[in-house]
């Protein structure tokens, strides 16, 4: 996928959550839907052949028709759970079918992986598989109960802060693994 794509999804995403919050008063939920749609598409278009793509981009575009369809702005809290729905199949599908999903991203660097490193990547993929679900939890709770601004929040920032600080933990651990190693 072009790298520009890449990052214009990327962005998209990060500034979602303050796009529902400052448009959904002004925008109609069908812009939203064309213009995720497109993105989707794009992608969609761009990688075939990779695994999960299919897929996960079937279920964006199907989401986005509903969108567009219905035009109710309460759906656009829910593209956030859609998104961490379709990293949490991605990770624990890779689990079952293996090989896990950061034993493949480990194997880009070090195609010949010793076994505890293996087995390591297995149980991290495990966690992100573990953090997409209550993420997803979290999300699926601000959008049935929690004001618009609790929702953008945690969608726009704190999730943000959660990922980042699991892969710096992530990180320290497997320096300390490599040391032992």
């Amino acid at each position: 996928m072009p790298r520009l794509l890449v990052l214009l999804l990327a962005l998209v995403g990060v500034l979602y959550p303050f796009a529902v919050y400052f448009g959904m008063e002004h925008l109609s939920p069908r812009l939203f839907a064309l213009l995720l749609g497109g993105l989707w598409l794009v992608r969609s278009l761009s990688s075939l052949g990779k695994p999960g793509n299919r897929w996960m981009s079937l279920c964006a575009l199907a989401f986005c028709l509903l969108l567009g369809l219905l035009d109710e702005p309460a759906l656009l809290r829910w593209y956030p759970v859609l998104v961490s729905g379709l990293l949490l199949a991605l990770f624990s599908l890779s689990l079952r079918f293996g090989p896990p999903l950061v034993e493949r991203m480990a194997r880009l660097s070090e195609p010949e992986l010793p076994e505890v490193a293996v087995r390591y990547t297995r149980r991290v993929t495990q966690v992100w598989a573990l953090f997409f679900l209550l993420n997803g939890m979290a999300v699926i709770a601000l959008a049935l109960w929690a004001p618009l601004s609790w929702w953008t929040l945690y969608t726009g920032l704190i999730s943000y802060a959660l990922m980042g600080l699991l892969f710096a933990v992530e990180w320290l651990v497997r320096q300390r693994v490599r040391r032992f190693a």
